[in-house]
């Protein structure tokens, strides 16, 4: 597999994400088992926070860095936008749209 660009757009990274997991046997996963290992992902970058922020993290842990976890948190979002067809390039533009019209206190 072509490494990913590190130029590589969004969609880039989306079709990127595709192709690594129809390379490495995950392409059949569902979108529920998707979701609940991105909630494992997510999981897991609070523990890398944690320990980032010298607080208290379980001994039997095995925690990664702030910027490993953030990397599985966007396979992960990317793997579950591909399984519904969702460019999330023009969602994250769609939402910020929206988000732009708002109050914010």
């Amino acid at each position: 597999m072509t490494p990913l660009s590190r130029t590589a757009s969004l969609p880039e990274v989306q079709s990127y994400v595709a192709e690594m997991e129809k390379e490495r046997g995950f392409a059949d996963r569902g979108v529920i088992d998707q979701c609940l290992l991105l909630g494992e992902e997510v999981g897991e970058l609070f523990k890398a926070v944690r320990k980032s922020e010298h607080l208290s993290v379980g001994t039997t842990s095995i925690v990664g860095t702030v910027d490993e976890e953030l990397a599985d948190i966007l396979i992960f979002v990317c793997a579950v936008a591909n399984r519904y067809g969702i460019d999330l390039n023009d969602a994250l533009r769609r939402k910020e749209e929206h988000n732009e019209q708002r109050v914010w206190s």
